[in-house]
């Protein structure tokens, strides 16, 4: 049975989908602004450049296994204390960043930061899940997964920002009030989320949106009790479903994280200015934002909530936009706009596979397990990048680039690859629920 949506249910889920919208933007806030001042940092501390590399490093390895840890935490414990307790705490460690000298306390409070924004993702998937409708979860979603892509448009500038105003009075020292400005400003997400976020209608005296009656459409047989013990943690973790899901998400997110490590660079050996490089290159991320809302609209309206069917055609369309790249990026134009075929193809993958697909799955009260999961497997992608990528581009950089992009291309191949037994196993039992319901009359 549907639930009835009334004013005060449209008034809370509105504030649950700004609030995490803007916590999600409070966890770029807090984690990229070193990337941002390496340069600065290491002129100002006399480190060589390839140290800011080791400590990124730790980074993504401490993200990467704070994942798992943040699904099951937030699957027994809930979002909400997630939310609250990783944004909070990763404020604390750029705080100490703002006035760290030593390298050592870079690197530690890096991987305590890293540990601390594995809690982002997964817990603002389960801070929404449960608050939109199983016919509305694309659209909605699909606006709502920009998040990630605003908030790092707006850590690059508020970065500028306070590096620029401070600078001008302390010179180097700017960056320590990089950290501490976007600091400030993610503690008002803090607060916004601390009064508006909860974690389902039934918390605030609310009829529940997401009902039992969803239990039927779930892919896997999950849990579906407030707390789950560790056994049951890991026998959804190492179902089949959601290893496939991590497998094409790592895919992914290798795709997504080479281009925008090495999107400008590649650009601007291609004859382009390094301002020039870097206004091309935001085409691939505006291109993203559109294909992240247009697959959430084609998710409802054309492929009625089948992701696995919609990721196996987006797949398809980048192995087109890589081929294009390969094939017609016979000028900076053209590479740029080949690259933007790819970014509106990818970045749907991406919202399907990390936020939609994973509540679906298993159902809303598993969700952040699932994301976390996912994101989890989907993490090792980033590292593998930067290694693999800046192997490849040592010595000959355009031999280089060559090798990067058939080696992107055939990862495109690879993620297309794992959606299709996700595809036949959603169609099956799409099929099976329909049997039923014919047969119940």
């Amino acid at each position: 049975m549907t639930a009835t949506f009334t004013n005060e249910h449209r008034m809370w889920r509105n504030r649950i989908l700004i609030s995490t919208y803007l916590g999600y933007v409070g966890f770029y806030l807090t984690r990229k602004v070193f990337t941002l001042c390496k340069t600065s940092i290491v002129d100002e501390l006399g480190w060589e450049l390839s140290d800011t590399a080791h400590i990124w490093t730790a980074f993504l390895v401490a993200y990467m296994i704070g994942q798992f840890i943040s699904s099951f935490v937030g699957r027994r414990w809930g979002a909400r204390v997630l939310l609250l307790g990783g944004l909070g705490f990763s404020m604390v460690c750029n705080v100490i960043f703002g006035f760290a000298n030593s390298y050592s306390t870079f690197l530690v409070f890096m991987i305590f930061n890293g540990l601390l924004q594995a809690a982002g993702w997964p817990a603002c998937v389960g801070a929404v899940s449960e608050w939109i409708r199983v016919h509305e979860r694309g659209r909605i979603i699909g606006i709502w997964t920009t998040h990630y892509m605003f908030g790092n448009i707006l850590v690059k500038g508020l970065t500028a920002l306070f590096l620029g105003i401070s600078g001008l009075y302390l010179g180097m020292a700017g960056w320590r009030w990089a950290f501490f400005g976007c600091t400030a400003a993610t503690s008002l997400t803090w607060w916004l989320l601390y009064f508006w976020q909860r974690n389902k209608p039934e918390d605030l005296g609310l009829e529940a949106l997401v009902t039992s009656d969803e239990k039927e459409q779930q892919s896997i047989d999950a849990s579906k009790e407030e707390k789950v013990s560790f056994a049951d943690y890991l026998k959804l973790a190492f179902h089949p479903m959601v290893l496939i899901m991590g497998a094409g998400y790592f895919c992914v997110k290798f795709m997504r994280y080479a281009l925008d490590s090495w999107l400008p660079a590649f650009l601007n050996t291609q004859g382009l200015c390094v301002s020039a490089a870097s206004v091309y290159s935001l085409g691939f991320d505006l291109a993203g934002m559109g294909g992240c809302i247009a697959s959430g609209y084609l998710l409802d309206r054309w492929f009625r909530g089948n992701w696995a069917a919609l990721c196996l055609v987006l797949g398809m369309g980048t192995i087109l936009g890589y081929l294009s790249v390969i094939y017609l990026g016979t000028s900076p134009l053209r590479i740029a706009l080949s690259y933007c075929i790819v970014g509106f193809m990818l970045y749907g993958p991406d919202m399907l596979l990390s936020s939609a697909g994973a509540v679906e799955i298993a159902g809303a009260k598993n969700s952040v397990a699932v994301a976390g999961i996912v994101n989890g497997l989907g993490s090792i992608g980033p590292i593998v990048q930067e290694e693999v990528i800046g192997f490849f581009v040592r010595g000959d950089t355009a031999q280089g680039i060559g090798k990067t992009n058939s080696l992107t291309l055939g990862i495109s191949v690879l993620m297309t690859f794992f959606m299709v037994p996700l595809y036949f196993r959603l169609r099956r039992l799409r099929r099976n629920i329909k049997q039923n319901q014919i047969a119940q009359g």
